[in-house]
């Protein structure tokens, strides 16, 4: 009879204290659970300090790029060598080309769905090139010249709709 009341005794005495550890252990568990989300708050936080600058620059040049492309301002910048039309129109892809293998690593910090509407600028724009170089209407480079930006006047450029992509863009990042 003396154990049994002993074993009682003891029951008594070890349950507020299981109950207590048990309370312990959980509150220590969440605490340690939201330290750890704190920590990787302020690391996503210290690395969008840094992030937020190079996603900026990488839009910055990839609207850059865009306007160096658009047809009205490719064509003033780059001058025919001489007069032949298929020359001048392989000039201005190599030119087009060029800036974009110059501006490939800017990829890595915008969406995939801007980088997409970036390459397609460039190849429609590259398309206008070409197509308009092959009418037979045309017989010099001048005129190539010519025809390209009048009927950019009609349309708007493949790289206008890629700066208002970018623009709208850049605005949600804010």
């Amino acid at each position: 009879m003396v154990d049994y009341q002993k074993l009682v005794e003891l029951i008594i005495y070890l349950f507020p204290a299981i109950i207590t550890g048990g309370i312990a252990y959980l509150f220590f568990k969440k605490h340690t659970k939201n330290e750890e989300g704190r920590r990787r708050y302020l690391i996503q936080k210290e690395a969008q300090k840094t992030a937020l600058p190079l996603r900026l620059q990488a839009y910055e040049r990839m609207a850059l790029f865009l306007e160096r492309i658009n047809p009205s301002s490719l064509l003033l910048r780059v001058s025919p060598i001489n007069n032949d039309k298929q020359q001048y129109q392989q000039l201005l892809v190599a030119n087009i080309e060029q800036e974009f293998e110059h501006n490939l690593s800017q990829q890595i910090y915008i969406s995939d769905e801007c980088w997409n509407v970036i390459k397609t600028a460039k190849s429609t724009t590259i398309q206008i090139i070409r197509s308009t170089a092959d009418k037979t209407e045309i017989e010099d480079a001048d005129k190539l010249r010519e025809i390209i930006l009048t009927s950019l006047l009609e349309k708007a450029s493949p790289s206008d709709t890629g700066m208002a992509f970018i623009k709208n863009e850049v605005g949600e990042l804010f």
